[in-house]
């Protein structure tokens, strides 16, 4: 079947998305030949966006996060656009993404699980108080909040637990799934990349640049870019 005949059949999409689905909007991933864990810096990012890191040298940290972490000129391409048109029509019921950005959100979609957080909330680790993206990219050094506490992005840094309440909401939505659709992701990120066992439907689509360990058990697998593929789909 083509991907366009499963969508069509599909009444419980579901789409689990890594850091591929965002570099046609101009963010880079990670891993790649240009990802963010190839170029130069003072420490490796693997260590500046650990939470050890962040308690230690927080001026550092929000160095690169400014820098590399903050795309809010980015803008949703056809991947995000087609999946909020998905859910509109009653068809996709859940988003579940590694990325940080926001752009599912931006694009429309709705029921998006976040694993890994979002740049947009900011929260301060004194009084609580939370802060928007454009706050902390105005800002110079460590963010302060106005009571005078520390700022931290809410976003789940190396050595940090994931939600316990997003978690739940993702594994559901893909356990209840007809059609469960993986894309760029490396699926090398645990223990996200977990996740795809949970699933028990019929139709396990995997849309990925470069081989992934779930290649073999998927009935389809697309060596195209996210958002090239999604804007050949009709709703």
């Amino acid at each position: 079947m083509t991907l366009q005949e499963i969508i069509n059949i599909g009444r419980r999409i579901v789409f689990f998305g890594g850091a591929g689905v965002s570099t046609e909007s101009g963010i880079p991933d990670f891993r790649s030949e240009d990802g963010l864990y190839r170029q130069k810096y003072a420490y490796p990012p693997e260590e500046i966006l650990s939470a050890d890191f962040f308690k230690r040298e927080p001026e550092e940290f929000y160095r690169f996060y400014r820098d590399k972490m903050l795309p809010l000129w980015a803008e949703p391409n056809a991947a995000h656009r087609k999946l909020a048109e998905l859910e509109r029509a009653g068809k996709l019921t859940a988003v579940v993404t590694q990325n940080i950005d926001g752009l599912h959100q931006k694009a429309g979609s709705r029921n998006v699980f976040e694993l890994h957080g979002t740049i947009h909330k900011n929260t301060c680790l004194k009084c609580g108080k939370k802060y928007d993206a454009k706050y902390i990219a105005d800002s110079s050094g460590v963010p302060r909040c106005s009571c005078g506490g520390m700022i931290k992005p809410d976003v789940v840094l190396y050595g940090e637990m994931l939600d316990d309440a997003t978690v739940a909401g993702a594994l559901k939505a893909i356990s209840e799934a007809d059609v469960l659709i993986v894309a760029g992701t490396s699926l090398t990120v645990w223990p996200a990349a977990g996740f795809v066992r949970y699933f028990g439907g019929d139709h396990l689509v995997l849309i990925n640049r470069t081989e992934t360990q779930l290649d073999s058990i998927c009935e389809l697998v697309i060596r195209e870019n996210v958002g090239e593929v999604f804007s050949k789909l009709e709703v």
